[in-house]
């Protein structure tokens, strides 16, 4: 895929923009600034303030370190150091969808991680002659985990399901190279009373 065009599509199929969280920051933003301006109005216009002052919440700003306990005041900076880093891991961050490019000649196809997952977890019920239902597959963006739950005295070739696991993930040509991970989980036996 040489195209800058397809390129791009790629990256808008499987990147989300931060369009949800900006406007909530930006509204955010607004109905502080709108408060802020309608107390300051108030207080010009001699009017009692709605909730502060401008005046007194600059005293109670002035008077924090000396009235309020250090504990207190750490905290509060805490949050909002947080809420500072939050907003700026939002604005720097790419989103990501569920979502995996493949690679197939020239042309741009993006699969989407159910699918992967579903695809895997068949072919893994047809080479083992596990039940479908026993096989469950989740595909996550740096990683594919296999779980398989087979009934009690049925044999499970750990090394050839990550064989086909890897062979299948192989064929499909994604763009990046799926980490994968195999858990067999046994179903417990019923203890019986004697």
């Amino acid at each position: 895929m040489s195209s800058p065009v397809l390129r791009r599509v790629v990256r808008r199929e499987t990147h989300s923009p931060r369009t949800v969280a900006m406007i909530v920051a930006v509204v955010l933003v607004i109905l502080a600034l709108l408060f802020v301006g309608t107390e300051i109005v108030l207080n010009l216009a001699g009017q009692p303030a709605l909730l502060l002052g401008p005046a007194a919440s600059l005293a109670w700003v002035v008077g924090l370190p000396t009235g309020v306990p250090a504990g207190v005041s750490i905290a509060i900076g805490a949050v909002v150091a947080f809420a500072g880093f939050v907003l700026i891991v939002l604005a720097i961050a790419p989103g990501r969808l569920s979502k995996h490019e493949l690679r197939v000649g020239e042309n741009a196809v993006v699969a989407d991680n159910g699918v992967i997952a579903s695809a895997l977890a068949q072919r893994v019920s047809d080479d083992t002659g596990l039940p479908r239902d026993q096989v469950r597959v989740g595909v996550g963006h740096r990683s594919v985990d296999v779980t398989l739950t087979p009934a009690v005295g049925v044999p499970v070739d750990e090394q050839r399901v990550r064989g086909v696991v890897r062979d299948e993930l192989e064929s499909y040509r994604l763009a990046k190279t799926l980490r994968t991970s195999l858990r067999v989980q046994r179903p417990r036996t019923p203890e019986v009373d004697s």
